[in-house]
């Protein structure tokens, strides 16, 4: 079975088929933590956010690696991760916990309402630095059996906390204490706490503080209390010998030194920052160069061969990198008259 795979509309004599023998590319290199190629400084900044023991909150271009930082960093270090996905309406108990008080009210005959908790990211990794043996984390944690909750205790975790700018200016504000010294209520069980929570007690030992990481694409900014309990990075977009790094580790097939990649590049970062010769409205990310490699190695570019001399394969792949009409409509005219 050979490209393309729906033909409907195309000039083509080959029925389409069925779903399953489609030869979709398997994207696990494009993901492997350990084929994460930071920028030096990030790697610094890391190293300055676990010696301190404070949150890493991570800002740049959309898909420049913030969010794979937080794998590669848990690979790196040999811990789980937990994430949180922030939305327009988190609240900070969502970091923490969620309550399902609706099959709590169905459910009146059940009277330990632990049943109803679910731990969300910040919330596992505090009662994991713990061993279950603590009283504290004893009175939080579900009975044995009823609950997909597994306490995997005393071990050290990755909290990566997405997108934060996403949420209600309260969000972060409402975390300060939490986040800096790591506890937090459960006002279901009587405002019972996690350890740390009551004045005078121990709280996480530092080597098992959680290791938080959190990323915003800076749609609006975060509050100046919360900012100042944070190790901040921006993480600058890839010069083109970083690129080619990152290409070469993450596609198969393509070498620094190849000639179809050292075209790609070139109409890549012409279409990003040539702005005397094209003009999006935005620009194509790390990502999206990585998917477009993808699918001219998939559709027959061959490396060793100069891409600029497949431009019509390069056309019907352009979805990849362009994103709205008009650059669209650019990109094609500066492919087809002007590179």
């Amino acid at each position: 079975m050979t490209y393309p795979y729906f033909t409907k509309g195309l000039p083509i004599d080959q029925r389409s088929r069925r779903a399953e023998e489609i030869p979709t590319l398997d994207r696990t290199r494009m993901e492997e933590p350990s084929g994460y190629m930071p920028h030096p400084d990030l790697t610094h900044a890391v190293n300055v956010a676990l010696v301190l023991g404070m949150p890493l909150l991570l800002t740049g271009e959309p898909g420049t690696g913030k969010t794979q930082l937080a794998y590669a960093v848990a690979n790196d270090l040999a811990c789980p991760v937990h994430k949180f996905e922030t939305k327009s309406t988190s609240v900070s108990r969502d970091l923490f916990y969620t309550f399902d008080a609706v099959t709590s009210f169905k459910q009146r005959d059940i009277t330990d309402q632990r049943l109803f908790l679910r731990y969300q990211a910040l919330g596992r990794a505090i009662l994991d630095a713990f061993p279950a043996t603590n009283p504290t984390v004893a009175a939080l944690l579900p009975p044995p059996g009823q609950s997909d909750y597994r306490h995997a205790g005393p071990r050290r975790s990755v909290v990566l906390i997405d997108e934060i700018d996403k949420a209600p200016r309260d969000f972060p504000n409402d975390l300060l204490n939490e986040i800096e010294r790591l506890y937090f209520r459960v006002s279901e069980l009587r405002n019972a706490g996690s350890p740390g929570a009551e004045p005078g007690e121990p709280g996480i030992e530092p080597q098992y503080r959680p290791i938080v990481i959190l990323t915003s694409n800076s749609e609006k900014g975060l509050p100046d209390p919360f900012l100042r309990r944070c190790i901040y990075f921006d993480i600058p977009f890839p010069k083109a010998e970083e690129m080619r790094d990152i290409v070469a580790e993450r596609v198969s097939g393509l070498g620094k030194t190849d000639p179809l990649l050292a075209d790609a590049l070139d109409l890549f970062f012409r279409l990003r920052h040539g702005r005397r010769e094209t003009n999006l409205r935005k620009e194509p990310s790390t990502a999206e160069l990585l998917n477009w490699l993808q699918i001219l190695m998939h559709r027959g570019a061959k490396p060793g061969e100069a891409l600029k001399l497949q431009k019509e394969l390069v056309l019907q792949t352009l979805s990849t990198l362009v994103k709205n009409t008009d650059d669209r409509r650019e990109a094609s005219d500066f492919v087809s008259t002007r590179w």
